[in-house]
């Protein structure tokens, strides 16, 4: 499996990331991928995230860095033992590739703090051809 599961700060981060065979076409170098990541609070307060921190590469080693606001559009406030579950997509010009990064968190007393997003493989190699 090509997951990843990491807690920083008391929040853990899991990915599952799966190869979306209707979404590429490898004949014209588009790979795309979704990723269903689920973040869950595990602290004693409630959180905010507040941005996203992506560093995808490629097996070419071509590397996009993203950065924005929230996540698909949400800026989710979880308390205590919640979780927030939510898919994005990835296109990538080769049919492997690595994601990683990290999301800006605030607390409930407006101290902000970094969580990690441990690496992830991208592929197409567990689909049957």
């Amino acid at each position: 499996m090509f997951s990843s599961e990491i807690v920083t700060h008391g929040v853990r981060v899991t990915v599952e990331p799966s190869y979306d065979l209707e979404r590429s076409d490898p004949h014209r170098g588009s790979w795309f991928f979704l990723y269903t990541v689920t973040i869950t609070n595990e602290r004693r307060d409630t959180v905010q995230l507040l941005h996203r921190h992506w560093i995808i590469q490629d097996e070419q080693g071509r590397v996009e860095v993203v950065r924005g606001p929230g996540v698909v559009g949400q800026q989710p406030i979880l308390q205590p033992g919640e979780s927030f579950r939510y898919t994005s997509g990835c296109p990538l010009r080769t049919a492997t590739g690595t994601m990683k990064g990290s999301y800006r968190m605030m607390t409930e007393d407006g101290d902000p703090f970094e969580v990690e997003i441990a690496p992830f493989v991208l592929s197409d190699t567990d689909i049957v051809h």
